[in-house]
C-alpha cells in the first residue's frame, strides 16, 4: 500500500523580520566602516625618505634613559588616539654652499674657499634624537643655514692647521680633514655630512700664484735638467753604441782576415798537393813513355829482324826452292810442273805461318808501293763527266774537290787491305815511322 508524502508546510511570510535582518546586516556593514576608516587615520606607513616621531608617551631607550618621543624609519606603526601625535621629517640630501674669505691659514696668508656639501638628517639612531629635538617643524632653509654656518666655522678651523700649498695643492687631504673636523659638530646637531667639495681656493695676496710661478720656474728648470741629463745619456749611450759598434766591426775584420788567412793556407796547401800529384803525374808519364819507348824499341828490333829474314832469308830460301822446283818442273812433263808450282806456293805459305802475322806484314810492305800504284790507277781510271764547282770565293770548294783524289785512293787501299785481311793504313804509319 502506496502512502503518499505530505505536502510541505509553508511558514508565513512576516516582513518585521526580514526588515530586522536587512537592519542587522546594514549594521555590521556600517560597524566595519567606521573601524576600517578609524585604523586608516590611526596607521601611519612611513616613506624612504622620511622618518615618523611619535610624541607623547614615554619611551624607554636601550641605555635605559627615557624620552618624550618614538623615531619610526621605515616600516608602519598605529597611533594612540587622544595619547599621540605624529610629525614627519624629510632625511633627504639638501645642498650647502660654504664660502670664506679672509680665512687665514697656517703661515699667515689670508684665503678665499668656495665648497659645495651635500648634507641630511641623521638616520642613525645614535643621533637621529639630537636632529629630532633641534629641527622638528623647523623650516628646511633654517636647517641648510644652520649647517652652512657649522661648516664655515669648521672650515676657518680646518684652513688655520694647512699651509696654502696643502689646501692648494691636495684638495682631497683637505676635504678629508673638513669631513673628520666637521663629524662631531654634526653628530650632536644630528646632521650626517654626506659629500663635500673644495671648488675653489683663492688669496687677495696672489701668494697662490706667486707660489705657482715658483713651481713653474721649478719645473722648467727640472725639466731643463732632466732634458740635459736626458741628451748627456744619449749622448753617452751613442758613445757607447759607437764603441761597440767600432769594436764589433774590429772584431769582424779581424775574423774575416783569419778566415781569409785559413782560405789562403788552405788553398796554398791545395795546390802544392795538386803539384805534387802532378809531379807524380808527370814522373809517371815519362816513366810510362820511357817503359813504351822501350818496348817500341824492341818490337822495332823485332820488327827489322823480320823485314831482313822476310827480304833476304826468305826469299833466298823460296827463290832456291823455287829454282830446285822449277828445274825440275823442266825435266819433267806438266804434271809435275803443277806439282811443282803447288808444292813452291805451299812452302811459301808454309814460310809465311812460321813467321806468323808479322811474315804477312812484312811482305805487304814489300809489295806496298805496288799495292798504291795499283790503287792510284784504278782511282785514275775513273771517268768523270763533268763536275760543276759552286764556290764562295775563298777556294773552299776547289780544295774540297781536289781532295776526293787522295780519299778514293786511301778508300782502295782499305778495301784492299780487308780483302786480304791486312791493316793497310797501320802498316803506312809504321814504314813512315821506320823511315825516320
Amino acid at each position: 500500500m502506496l502512502i503518499a508524502p505530505s505536502p510541505p508546510i509553508e511558514a508565513p511570510f512576516d516582513p518585521a523580520s526580514l526588515a530586522s535582518a536587512l537592519g542587522g546586516a546594514i549594521g555590521l556593514i556600517v560597524v566595519f566602516l567606521v573601524v576600517g576608516a578609524m585604523l586608516r587615520g590611526l596607521l601611519y606607513i612611513c616613506a624612504p625618505y622620511e622618518i615618523l616621531i611619535f610624541s607623547g608617551r614615554k619611551h624607554r631607550l636601550p641605555d635605559g634613559s627615557t624620552v618624550g618621543f618614538k623615531v619610526i624609519q621605515g616600516g608602519r606603526a598605529f597611533r594612540i588616539p587622544l595619547l599621540e601625535n605624529v610629525s614627519r621629517m624629510d632625511v633627504r640630501l639638501f645642498g650647502v654652499e660654504v664660502s670664506v674669505t679672509n680665512a687665514f691659514s697656517k703661515g699667515g696668508i689670508p684665503l678665499a674657499v668656495h665648497a659645495i656639501a651635500n648634507v641630511k638628517i641623521a638616520t642613525d639612531p645614535r643621533h637621529v634624537r639630537q636632529a629630532v629635538e633641534r629641527f622638528l617643524g623647523m623650516d628646511p632653509r633654517q636647517i641648510q643655514m644652520v649647517a652652512r654656518q657649522t661648516l664655515e666655522g669648521v672650515l676657518r678651523e680646518v684652513l688655520s692647521q694647512l699651509t696654502p700649498e696643502e689646501v692648494n695643492q691636495d684638495r682631497l687631504k683637505f676635504a678629508e680633514s673638513l669631513v673628520n673636523n666637521a663629524k662631531d659638530d654634526f653628530d650632536k646637531l644630528g646632521l650626517e655630512l654626506d659629500v663635500l667639495k673644495v671648488q675653489h681656493v683663492a688669496d687677495e695676496q696672489k701668494y697662490l700664484a706667486n707660489l705657482g710661478r715658483a713651481q713653474i720656474a721649478t719645473m722648467l728648470r727640472d725639466a731643463q735638467n732632466a732634458e740635459n741629463a736626458a741628451e748627456q745619456t744619449i749622448a753617452e749611450e751613442q758613445a757607447k753604441a759607437r764603441q761597440r759598434a767600432e769594436s764589433a766591426q774590429q772584431q769582424a775584420e779581424a775574423l774575416v782576415l783569419q778566415k781569409k788567412n785559413g782560405f789562403r793556407a788552405e788553398i796554398a796547401k791545395l795546390e802544392a798537393e795538386a803539384k805534387g800529384i802532378e809531379n807524380e803525374a808527370q814522373v809517371a808519364a815519362e816513366t810510362a813513355r820511357a817503359t813504351a819507348e822501350q818496348e817500341l824499341q824492341r818490337l822495332r828490333a823485332e820488327l827489322a829482324k823480320l823485314f831482313l829474314q822476310v827480304e833476304t832469308v826468305l826469299p833466298a830460301e823460296a827463290a832456291a826452292q823455287a829454282q830446285i822446283a822449277r828445274a825440275r818442273g823442266d825435266a819433267a812433263p806438266t804434271i809435275e810442273n803443277g806439282k811443282a808450282a803447288a808444292q813452291a806456293l805451299e812452302m811459301v805459305a808454309g814460310e809465311w805461318a812460321a813467321a806468323g802475322p808479322a811474315g804477312r806484314d812484312i811482305y805487304v810492305l814489300q809489295q806496298l808501293d805496288a799495292l798504291v800504284a795499283a790503287a792510284v790507277k784504278r782511282v785514275s781510271e775513273t771517268s768523270i763527266g763533268r763536275i760543276d764547282v759552286v764556290d764562295g770565293g775563298d777556294a773552299s770548294s776547289v780544295n774540297a774537290m781536289l781532295a776526293a783524289f787522295p780519299r778514293g785512293v786511301a778508300q782502295v787501299l782499305e778495301e784492299t787491305g780487308r780483302a786480304i785481311g791486312v791493316d793497310i793504313h797501320r802498316l803506312i804509319a809504321i814504314r813512315s815511322e821506320g823511315s825516320r
